[in-house]
């Protein structure tokens, strides 16, 4: 059962992807060292929640699957998602981003 929540995971962070490239919200250049290293909350933060997401999030989820850790249980992204994307049509966006948070926080299809 962890393969297959694995493997879940990985294609849904496979569609995070794809949709911030849809919505236009990938970055082509890394945020600086000094950006990467805020620890301020995010309304606060030197990087935007689509950043965070594909400069942290991704890449440590990736890595923890790839090490095959124990991912993060206690998560929800969907309500700094909804807040950070109010101004756009982004509810395909969302919809991956709630499954991620039900996937982790083992409400989803996949979960141990």
């Amino acid at each position: 059962m962890m393969k297959k929540h694995l493997e879940h995971t990985t294609a849904l962070l496979a569609a995070l992807t794809t949709e911030l490239k849809l919505l236009k919200l990938w970055q082509t250049q890394q945020p600086s060292a000094v950006e990467l290293a805020s620890s301020a909350p995010f309304c606060c933060d030197s990087l935007a929640f689509e950043q965070w997401l594909q400069f942290v999030f991704i890449p440590r989820i990736t890595q923890l699957i790839n090490q095959q850790q124990a991912l993060p249980s206690k998560i929800a992204l969907r309500p700094m998602a909804e807040e950070s994307f109010k101004q756009l049509s982004a509810q395909a966006l969302l919809a991956v981003i709630n499954k991620i948070d039900q996937t982790l926080t083992g409400q989803g299809d996949y979960c141990e």
